[in-house]
């Protein structure tokens, strides 16, 4: 290689990548041996990428198809040089792709870290280590790259403490060359044995040869000769037979395909024959990325075609409440030349997504049935994501249902572990419905009024606070047959749950404040839709009821928050004759002093469930006046 200084500039990192690295160094440092695998792991894509694109282009080959990993290292200059001859990198790739963290969620994911190390490894290791994992040995990185089909090559350099170097030179073959000059103290990288252990305990999976020199002993050392050797098995691990697969291989495979620095929590691999013919090995990640949330960004599944890389995160191929699942999907059917618009309207790629789907679920059902607290490990990182299924995977409504978990009124601790199966094996006798409640928090649906009466007769009710809660409930509207019911919408009816006493009590109840209602009702006016007695109520004065098929106060309070516009509903006050301020309010004969305990009254109601106040200040006046 023949470096020819063109133009050379200084560049500094991003500030994120500054505190990255640094934090990265010392948090990664016992696990030294990661540099290599995630180096490898970025040849192999580059190979990938290059593969994709030549579809298109041959002329991207330069002549030279034969892809391959080709690692390296100088006693004399202490280097290690990992070296690829994929798609390369332009000067702007390697500024953006090299200098900018352009991942959702970095700033989120650097204000997590501490300073302690242990926990700092793991967050790290969420967030994927990559190239900057390079500095955990080095003192200084060069990077020399040439993109397949451009004659110009860059050369970056950096010691990784704030800026980098960047020069156009000359290089002879497209591709990317890493060196890595080593801190003092890490010679054991400088060993063929220890390099080709590390490749063949990390990299064995990888589908490209990773080639070293064979060496010979000379002296009572090992000495490189010009002869290649292939140093990994360099076969598509998904092709290989069940019974030739560890574990371990497994797992290292995860890393490489997600970039993942944890293991696993589950995986399933399946070859497909007959209409379809396809292999598939998905996994479940242990832990959440930090761009889980971000809907837009592709994730997930690389695409393969007789053993050929054809995309990566191919999205028709998983559906965005599956979108944490990792792996690829080999096909035997479709063109190697299928397009992102091909996929669209495939009926192949319709029948590898309903099968992987299911293998997914499957694999989620076997994990809550056998392996609770590994599936309570998976339902801590992605519960919520998958909350969005049922809106989404109408097909698989009742299996994804059978998956979701809830707080509820049985433990009264905010931890969802309540599966609707577990809840309706508990169901009272004549119970026909699931009743839940909805709250912008844990708390708020724990101390609503609205539960009273359940908690009295002893009826669980589920305990809903997160966003996703809301979207869940507009599409999964029952289960094995019974209706989901909020406990804060439509006229309660207990039905089986009430003996004939209690409905005649409250039949008198309502007689006997008839006339009270209709007072409470004339001075709120058009605030209310109606005044009525309450079936819910033991403890409290009042609580507002959304209509039937009105948006619970919940939602509407989501929607508006959000910005977007909400049909005008007005709520139902329910009050409870027996509590004392309703007594009061009975015996009150001045009109404006009634007045003023009546829209008090609605608004502490308004208040217990989350909601807000049109006008605070009437509110405190009020409440001054009937103080003093």
């Amino acid at each position: 290689m023949t470096v020819k200084t063109v133009e050379k500039e200084t560049l500094g990192f991003q500030a994120e990548v500054k505190q990255l690295l640094q934090l990265m160094i010392h948090s990664l440092y016992s696990n030294k041996e990661i540099v290599l695998r995630e180096l490898i792991s970025n040849a192999s894509d580059a190979a990938d990428k290059l593969r994709f694109e030549a579809l298109a282009n041959n002329g991207l080959y330069e002549n030279d198809s034969d892809l391959k990993i080709r690692v390296a290292f100088d006693k004399e200059a202490r280097t290690v040089t990992i070296s690829d001859n994929g798609i390369g990198m332009s000067r702007q790739e390697v500024i953006d792709h090299i200098g900018t963290i352009a991942k959702s969620g970095t700033r989120e994911f650097l204000s997590a870290l501490s300073g302690d190390q242990a926990k700092d490894a793991n967050l790290i290791g969420q967030f994927g280590v990559g190239f900057y994992s390079s500095f955990i040995i080095a003192g200084k990185v060069t990077l020399v790259t040439r993109r397949a089909g451009s004659s110009e090559a860059v050369q970056w350099e950096s010691a990784g403490e704030g800026d980098y170097t960047l020069e156009t030179v000359e290089k002879p073959t497209r591709g990317t060359d890493i060196i890595l000059h080593l801190r003092e103290g890490e010679d054991e990288f400088l060993n063929d044995w220890k390099l080709k252990s590390i490749i063949r305990k990390y990299s064995d999976h990888i589908t490209l040869p990773i080639v070293m020199k064979k060496s010979e002993w000379k002296d009572g050392e090992q000495v490189p000769t010009d002869e290649d050797e292939v140093v990994n098995k360099a076969s598509a691990l998904w092709a290989r037979s069940k019974n030739d697969i560890t574990e371990e291989d497994y797992r290292e495979f995860y890393k490489h395909v997600s970039h993942d620095f944890e293991n696993p929590l589950a995986w399933s691999h399946n070859r497909v024959e007959g209409k379809q013919e396809y292999i598939s090995l998905l996994y479940i990640p242990g832990k959440a990325p930090f761009d889980l949330y971000d809907r837009e960004r592709r994730h997930g599944i690389k695409l393969y075609v007789k053993r050929v890389f054809i995309m990566e995160d191919a999205e028709k191929l998983m559906p965005q409440y599956l979108r944490f699942v990792r792996g690829v999907i080999d096909s035997a059917d479709l063109p190697l030349n299928v397009s992102r618009e091909i996929l669209q309207h495939s009926k192949d790629i319709d029948a590898i997504k309903a099968g992987s789907v299911k293998k997914v679920l499957g694999l989620l059902e076997d994990l809550a049935e056998n392996k609770p607290e590994e599936y309570s490990r998976f339902w801590n990182e992605f519960g919520r994501v998958l909350k969005e299924g049922p809106g989404e995977d109408f097909g698989n409504k009742e299996k994804i249902a059978g998956l979701l978990r809830f707080a509820s009124t049985n433990l009264d601790t905010e931890e969802q572990v309540v599966s609707l199966k577990a809840y309706i094996e508990r169901m009272k006798e004549g119970q026909d419905k699931i009743y839940y409640i909805t709250a912008d928090s844990f708390a708020a649906a724990r101390h609503s009024p609205h539960l009273e009466i359940f908690r009295k007769k002893g009826i669980e009710v589920l305990l809903l606070s997160d966003r996703v809660d809301e979207w869940l409930l507009g599409s999964l509207t029952e289960f094995d047959g019974k209706p989901l019911q909020s406990v804060a919408k439509g006229d309660l009816d207990l039905g089986k749950l009430e003996d004939e006493a209690e409905k005649e009590q409250q039949k008198k109840v309502e007689d006997e404040s008839r006339t009270l209602v209709e007072k409470i009702q004339a001075a709120l006016g058009d605030k209310v839709k109606e005044v009525r007695v309450t079936h819910r109520l033991t403890d409290s004065p009042a609580c507002l009821v959304a209509g039937e098929h009105d948006l619970s106060g919940n939602l509407e309070r989501l929607l508006k928050a959000a910005g977007q516009k909400t049909p005008e509903s007005r709520p139902v006050l329910e009050v409870n004759p027996g509590h004392r301020l309703l007594e009061l309010l009975k015996a009150e004969n001045e009109p404006a002093r009634f007045d003023d305990l009546a829209h008090v009254l609605f608004d502490q109601a308004l208040l217990a469930e989350g909601g807000q106040l049109d006008d605070p200040a009437s509110f405190v006046k009020r409440m001054n006046s009937l103080l003093a």
